[in-house]
């Protein structure tokens, strides 16, 4: 089989959670004697290249490094993704797999891959569930989870408070009538983009429908996200569940419970250093712990974007003067299991209905309990009290009451989580899934 996996970005210059998976994905399909390609979008590049990354094909077409707003809301094909149109014309692969939308990754995309190949296959690795979701997250106001249902006053609003604007400017502009907001998408600048965010979400879910009317499938990664798509209209016959897995390298470490190093619980943090991803949450969190409980905190990441380095500042800064803090770089994605297994506990306390994370799945399969945020797919995995904790996403509170509760009383918590824990799923079984949904017709 001939397969064309397309991404948002890739290596070597990010190193996200999606790209391990897709790469992970073509060593698994490349492995079944499958050929497989890579292709994704190369933001301020001059040209398309074609190189080679673990024995897999590359294919990078340049995008501009600042797209126009129709280019940005996909209401025009990018500029230079037709190099990308006739890559998968001469391919003509026998499925192509977009994993999540980006500007230069689109509809315009999709109909390109429709003519060009058998099926067409798109997996959300993204909270916005294809185009559901205008902020990103899932998070109503970005203080909780939201329901996903999408209204266009309340979408539009939730979003321009998201792009600074007060909640009583967010309610009246989210207000504009249909036709105003229409007009005012012709206004040039932030403000033509604020007052016409009616209109962007109504577009965004004509872009929903349309997805569905091109592709064969609609992958999602937990349960929680089918029920808000198919909530918001998806045919039934094209949503699927696919869940996150783990390389088969990933071991359990043979560890006798409980090995807490001179009795102090040794909790860590593995990710990126954005927002989202709950990272001032856990830092907020450790500070209302009682400063004389034994328990010290690492946060090891990436600080490979602007934003990331930015959070990371701001966290040093606020926690300088706490001995319980240390941070350190992010690691090969080789070695991350054996630092997660060197903790006592991992958090993974995101503010939005990620598919895992990975890295949660992968410290289950490495033997250490995870604390994780009640959303997404490690919620659908851990039992609350019993194989680890779930906490809502963005309670600093409750956090906080999980940490000290470790602390205090480690056998009845990390032990007993560690002796629950369940095994998750496999990379292999991933591939094996989408291998069907590829081969079935119709």
């Amino acid at each position: 089989m001939n397969i064309v996996q397309a991404v948002g970005w890739y290596y070597p210059d990010s190193l996200g959670g999606t790209e391990v998976y897709v790469a992970a994905l073509a060593r698994a399909f490349r492995a079944r004697g499958h050929q497989v390609a890579i292709a994704a979008p190369e933001p301020g590049a001059r040209a398309a290249r074609t190189y080679v990354h673990e024995g897999c094909e590359v294919f990078r077409f340049p995008t501009p490094p600042a797209p126009t707003r129709d280019e940005a809301q996909g209401r025009v094909a990018v500029r230079g993704v037709e190099q990308f149109h006739a890559w998968l014309a001469a391919r003509r692969p026998d499925v192509v797999h977009a994993h999540t939308f980006v500007t230069g990754l689109g509809l315009h995309e999709l109909a390109a891959a429709r003519n060009a190949a058998g099926r067409v296959i798109v997996t959300t690795h993204a909270s916005s569930l294809g185009f559901l979701c205008q902020r990103g997250t899932l998070m109503w106001r970005g203080r909780s989870l939201c329901d996903g249902l999408v209204d266009r006053t309340r979408c539009a609003a939730c979003e321009l408070e998201h792009r600074g604007a007060g909640a009583w400017t967010a309610a009246a502009m989210a207000r504009i009538p249909r036709a105003l907001t229409a007009v005012a998408r012709g206004i040039p600048g932030p403000l033509g983009t604020a007052l016409a965010m009616g209109d962007l979400i109504d577009h965004n879910m004509a872009r929903q429908a349309e997805m569905f009317r091109t592709i064969d499938r609609f992958v999602v990664l937990s349960q929680r996200a089918a029920d808000i798509v198919l909530a918001n209209g998806a045919p039934a016959e094209k949503v699927a569940v696919n869940r996150l897995g783990v390389s088969q390298d990933v071991t359990r470490t043979a560890i006798d419970p409980p090995h807490l190093r001179n009795g102090v619980v040794r909790l860590g943090y593995v990710g990126r250093f954005d927002p989202v991803k709950g990272v001032e949450d856990l830092a907020r969190a450790l500070q209302r712990v009682p400063a004389g409980l034994p328990i010290r905190c690492e946060f090891r990441g990436p600080d490979g974007a602007e934003t990331d380095r930015a959070t990371r500042a701001a966290l040093q800064e606020t926690l300088r003067d706490d001995p319980r803090v240390s941070f350190g770089d992010g690691v090969p994605t080789a070695d991350v299991p054996a630092l997660i297994a060197s903790y006592d506990v991992l958090c993974c306390p995101s503010r939005c209905l990620e598919g895992g994370p990975t890295v949660g799945l992968e410290a289950l399969a490495a033997g250490t309990p995870v604390i994780a945020a009640d959303a997404g797919g490690l919620a659908e995995v851990i039992e609350d009290g019993v194989s680890g904790r779930l906490v809502p996403p963005g309670d600093v509170s409750a956090l906080a009451a999980t940490m000290e509760e470790i602390a205090r009383n480690p056998a009845g918590t990390i032990d007993r989580w560690r002796a629950h824990l369940p095994r998750p799923r496999t990379m292999g079984d991933v591939a094996g899934d989408y291998l069907t949904l590829y081969a079935a017709g119709g």
